[in-house]
């Protein structure tokens, strides 16, 4: 009975990593990634949005979470932090605000291709 119980808490441990993902470098999260503006309005995790902040939004990452996210195309790359939910754009891991748009070179195109890794 002990050891079905210890199995069944790692089995529970794999799922919740895996839902959460992006446990380090060797597992990065790749997909869409765009840019969205809502200033003054509350952000999911509470937070004023502010579209100059280096901030994200993110699926399912706790809120707090620093995120790097490079961009495949150009390759350039920045640090955010999770504090809001999304995006909500089939193929799209990570909204974040215009500034780190602007950082990452895709203001203008409105979408790229990123990778994410959690640090």
């Amino acid at each position: 009975m002990k050891k079905r119980l210890v199995m069944i808490i790692a089995l529970a441990g794999a799922v919740v990593t895996g839902a959460v993902g992006l446990s380090n470098a060797a597992n990065p999260q790749c997909g869409g990634a765009s840019w969205y503006s809502l200033p003054g309005q509350t952000t999911a995790s509470g937070k004023s949005m502010n579209p100059n902040a280096l901030t994200a939004a993110h699926k399912t990452l706790p809120f707090g979470t620093k995120v790097k996210v490079v961009n495949k195309v150009n390759g350039k790359s920045i640090v955010v932090t999770i504090n809001d939910r999304g995006p909500f754009i089939s193929g799209r891991i990570i909204d974040l605000t215009p500034a780190g748009a602007k950082v990452l070179g895709f203001k203008n195109a409105g979408v790229t291709s990123v990778c994410l890794t959690r640090i």
